[in-house]
This record gives structure tokens, C-alpha cells and sequence, in this order.
């Protein structure tokens, strides 16, 4: 496998047809309307690794830009010194600029380790595909352009879907935006193709293997996904409208992800030359690490917060936070916020000590969400070869499966018990997490989490804790213990929390939260501080309902709309 994905980069000097997206990349080919075909195992693991790098962390360096960097301090899982702080991301921002072009560009994004635009890729190898009757090339790519494309809507509201990738085939070099809620309808449509194509009648004088570098051209799990997909957004879109009779289908047909390796996954590898790690994983090894674990996501799962979980620490926390520091060992730059050896900062602060430099006491991702360490509790400072980076980005999960599941149990659309699929998902979300450790593959032992315990007592303390909820209430705890299963990808994340207001996010203007506009870190969490000062927060910016376009492609492509104010537009399902 890590073969394959090292031939993603020998491709990357092929360029495939124009997406008339950018006027910057309209001049690579010298004849886009005749452009020299490229074999369909090349086409695939490219779109597929570029739907991850425009969906997870960024890393320059490999060309990884992607929307998760900003997102997961939007969901408040992790925390940054940059323009995502307090909202602040607009058009001109470096990963939502460099994501919308890893989804529409035909060339690199830039010079050196990179990846062509994933729906470019995908839109050849559908035309290509038909043409030479290789349905089930066709298939998977038209299941992952559904994906890719709702993940887009999701988070713009409004795309290039119609005309979009259509250089070559029409002529267009310009693409209007289409609504949210017009291409939705349109999504359903091309997985239901998608997925008949995977056992069509055909040629199919080429079929993918190891090319496809998810399910190794697995067609049984590719039509799984494509079912789990779809009752994805028709679970995105039920306060919208009534979609009881094709959820209940699903369900009834018995035919979605349904065990944690058949997760819809990137499955990352160790290499380092060319890097095949997770892109998240680049603070182990960079010289300025800027990705501090969000205090509200880590006293969530601590336990600390009073509002839910309070006193129930998740077994999770050593496999999703990696401490530099024993609580005994004192930090390099003044703190702003310590637990033991949990150190970081706080969203909004403008207290004294939010930028000083924590290079080496700084809490890091951990072992589940990019491939770092397991917290053993010993402090080690990392580097580059403190972990293999080996973490997958994470499509969707079997766990994720439930959870909506349960969710629509909740909410009446399907028959069931919801605290029985919550408890189903829970279980689920421990062993997903196993899982990603026998990928990662350290050379640390780390313990098993599925079975233990501290999983068992965890998972049964939330289901009394669900027990004495209203619905509401029980809604909540779904969608916190779906957002806790998430970290390391936050798309849907950001979709959950706009589509049902959970999980409750740090607000600084909350005066619960921050009383007077100031956060209490733990009193007594600073073993150097007898007593660990509150820190003043502010936020000066609404929550953003949608994220700003492109500022690249609207100076350009003359059919783009106006720039829009990302707290005033909300996606089309966001009632």
C-alpha cells in the first residue's frame, strides 16, 4: 500500500483536463480541450489521497491544506494563535483557500509534494471510465464526488456542482455556484448510480486493486459506504424535510458499514521519504508546533465540566492527548493554562502568557487522532521519530454509523432504542480506537481499551446520565460522545453542531462559562502556582454558519458570487 501511495507523487507532474476554476491553473496544458488520457489507477489513488488532504490537517510541506485545521478549532477540540482563533478565518485564509483548490484545481497547488484537484480527478475517471467500460473505476468515483462535493456544501453552503470540472466536456471555464440545496438532491441521484455501476454489466477491462488505496476495489464494501453515505445526509437534512421512507429503507436493507474495518477511511502510512504520515501529525516534528488540545475538549473528558459528563473521565484521554510534561516538571514560558501535565492555551484569550513560546510543554495530539504517542504518563519530549504518524483520516466510521443511527432513533425518524445504539456506539468508538493503534503501529505498549474497565464504567455512567434526560437533553449526549469519536477530522463535526447546537462549544462571551469574561483554569492545576489565575477571554465575532469562499476563485471566476458574511449564511439544512 505504501507503494502505491509513493506513485501519487511520480503523478503529480500529469496533468489531467481544467477545471476553470482558477484563472492561475488555466494555463498548464497547452490543449485542455484534448488532454492525453492517464491510466485510471493513477486517477484514483490521487483523487483519494486529495480528498483527505482537502478534508484533514494541513502540512505544507507535502501539500496537505486542508479544512479540518480550521474546523477543529471551530468545534473547539483544538486551540491556535492564527486567524481561526475567535472565528476569525475569512477568504483569503490559507487552508480554506488551499482545500477549495485541492477539491477543484487540475494542477498542483504548488511546486513539489502535492496532489491535482480531487474532483478534477474523479470527473476523469467517470468520463474515462464510461467510455472504456470500466464501470466500477466509475463507481467508486462516483460515490466519492458525492461524498466530496456534500462535504463541500456542508461547510459553503453554495458550490461550483453543475458546471464545475466541465473545461474539457464544455467549455466552461467559469462555474456558477449552485445552491445547497439544489445540489443535495443531485448527490442522491450519483450514489445511487455510484453504486449501481460497481456491479454493472461491463467491460471492465481494467478493474482497481491496489490502487484503491481504501478499499483495495473492494466493491462490496464500496457499495456498504455508499448506503452509509447516503443515510448520512438524509439524517443532515431531516429538519428540512421528511425523510422517513428512504432512512427506513436503508435500514431495512441491511447493507451499510457495519464493522470497524469497514470504516471509510485514508489509511496513512509510516514513510518519511516521501512523508506518507498524517499531515496532523507534523507537530512532532516541526521546529514551531502550533496545535494546543483545546482545556474545554480536554475537561470535557476529564470530567471537569459541570454541565455534562461531570465526573466521569473518559478512558480516552491518554490515546487522544500526548503530555511533554509530568506533573512535577516545570514548563518552559510562563502558563496560561496547566492541569498536572496538561498544558495549553485558551480560544479568545488575551491574557498575558497566551504567546509565549511551549514548543517543549505544549500538549500534542495523541496516538488516535494523527498517530502520535500513547501518554504513558512518563512526560517524554517528542520528535519526529517519537511516533509513526500512522493515524487514518477518518470518512466515516462504522461508529459514526450508530451514532446517527441513534440520533434518528431519538428523533423518531426509525424505530428503536437509542440508548441501546448510543451504548452500540460508545462500545464501537473504543474499539475504533483500538484499531487505529495496531495501525499506527508503535513501538510503545499500549494498552487495549475495547473491554476494560474503565471503558465499560465510563460508557454505563453515560447511559445513567442519558437515563435521566429529556430529549433534548438525551440529544446532547448522542452528539458529545459523536463529536468526542471525531477528533482528528471535524467536518461533520462543524455540520453537528450547526444542524442540532450540540456539543455545547466554549463560548467567552457565556457568562457560565467565563464569568465577568474570564476562564478559571483547574485552581490548583499549576504545581508551580499555588493558585493558577483566571484568564481574560473575549470574542468579537458571531459563529460562522458557513465558511467564506475562496478568495482566489471569486477574484477570478466571473460567475462567483459576492463575498458573503459567514454568520448571516447558514446551509440550506441549518433550520
Amino acid at each position: 500500500m505504501e507503494t502505491m501511495k509513493r506513485s501519487i507523487y511520480s503523478f503529480l507532474v500529469t496533468l489531467v483536463i481544467m477545471t476553470g476554476c482558477t484563472k492561475g491553473f488555466l494555463d498548464i496544458n497547452q490543449d485542455p480541450y484534448h488532454p492525453e488520457k492517464t491510466s485510471l489507477n493513477r486517477l484514483l489513488p490521487t483523487a483519494e489521497q486529495g480528498l483527505s488532504y482537502a478534508l484533514g490537517f494541513t502540512n505544507d510541506n507535502r501539500g496537505a491544506r486542508g479544512l479540518t485545521e480550521v474546523l477543529s478549532v471551530y468545534t473547539h477540540q483544538v486551540v491556535v494563535r492564527e486567524v481561526q482563533d475567535q472565528y476569525g478565518a475569512d477568504g483569503s485564509q490559507f487552508d480554506i483557500n488551499g482545500a477549495w483548490k485541492g477539491m477543484y484545481s487540475s494542477s498542483p497547488a504548488q511546486v513539489g509534494a502535492d496532489i491535482l484537484g480531487c474532483l478534477q480527478n474523479l470527473e476523469v475517471i467517470i468520463t474515462q471510465g464510461t467510455e472504456e467500460g470500466n464501470k466500477v473505476y466509475t463507481g467508486i468515483a462516483k460515490i466519492l464526488k458525492a461524498y466530496a462535493i456534500s462535504q463541500m456544501v456542508d461547510v459553503f453552503a453554495d458550490v461550483p456542482f453543475s458546471e464545475a470540472n466541465k473545461l474539457a466536456s464544455d467549455g466552461i471555464r467559469f462555474p456558477k455556484y449552485d445552491k445547497g440545496a439544489e445540489i443535495y438532491p443531485k448527490l442522491f441521484a450519483l450514489l445511487d448510480e455510484g453504486i449501481a455501476d460497481l456491479t454493472a454489466d461491463a467491460p471492465n477491462t481494467a478493474v482497481p486493486e491496489v490502487d484503491d488505496i481504501i478499499y483495495n476495489g473492494d466493491t462490496d464494501l464500496w457499495t456498504k459506504a455508499g448506503n452509509s453515505i447516503k443515510l448520512k445526509l438524509y439524517n443532515q437534512v431531516r429538519l428540512v424535510q421528511n425523510v422517513s421512507t428512504q432512512v427506513n429503507a436503508l435500514i431495512a436493507d441491511d447493507n451499510l458499514i457495519s464493522s470497524t474495518d469497514e470504516s471509510l477511511l485514508m489509511r496513512y502510512g509510516k514513510g518519511t521519504s516521501p512523508d506518507d504520515r498524517n499531515p496532523g501529525f507534523n507537530d512532532y516534528y516541526a521546529g514551531q508546533k502550533t496545535h494546543y488540545q483545546s482545556p474545554w475538549f480536554w475537561e470535557i473528558m476529564k470530567g471537569y465540566n459541570k454541565r455534562i459528563f461531570t465526573g466521569n473521565p473518559d478512558p480516552r484521554v491518554p490515546y487522544y492527548f500526548y503530555r511533554q510534561l509530568t506533573v512535577d516538571d516545570p514548563a518552559q514560558s510562563p502558563v496560561e493554562y496547566r492541569d498536572g501535565g496538561f498544558l495549553s492555551i485558551l480560544f479568545g484569550s488575551v491574557g498575558p502568557n497566551r504567546d509565549w513560546s511551549q514548543d517543549q510543554s505544549m500538549t500534542v495530539f495523541g496516538i488516535y487522532p494523527v498517530g502520535g504517542r500513547y501518554d504513558d504518563g512518563e512526560g517524554e519530549k517528542i520528535d519526529g521519530s517519537s511516533a509513526t504518524g500512522a493515524a487514518p483520516y477518518k470518512f466515516l466510521t462504522y461508529a459514526d454509523v450508530l451514532f446517527i443511527e441513534a440520533e434518528l432513533m431519538q428523533a423518531g425518524v426509525i424505530a428503536g432504542d437509542p440508548r441501546a445504539k448510543l451504548s452500540a456506539a460508545m462500545d464501537e468508538s473504543f474499539k475504533m480506537v483500538d484499531f487505529v493503534v495496531s495501525l499506527v503501529g508503535n513501538t510503545q505498549t499500549v494498552p487495549t481499551l475495547s473491554g476494560a474497565a474503565a471503558a465499560d464504567t465510563y460508557r454505563d455512567k453515560v447511559l445513567a446520565e442519558f437515563d435521566g434526560k429529556p430529549a433534548a437533553g438525551r440529544l446532547e449526549i448522542i452528539m458529545t460522545e459523536k463529536w468526542i469519536n471525531a477528533f482528528g477530522s471535524s467536518v461533520d463535526a462543524y455540520t453537528d453542531y450547526r444542524r442540532t447546537g450540540y456539543p455545547v462549544l466554549f463560548n467567552p462571551k457565556d457568562p457560565t462559562q467565563a464569568p465577568g469574561g474570564r476562564f478559571q483554569p483547574p485552581i490548583n492545576g499549576d504545581p508551580f502556582n499555588p493558585v493558577q489565575p483566571p484568564v481574560q477571554v473575549q470574542l468579537s465575532r458571531a459563529y460562522p454558519l458557513s465558511l467564506p469562499w475562496s478568495v482566489d476563485d471569486l477574484n477570478v471566476n466571473t460567475n462567483a458570487p459576492a463575498q458573503k458574511q459567514p454568520a448571516s449564511y447558514p446551509v440550506f439544512w441549518d433550520k
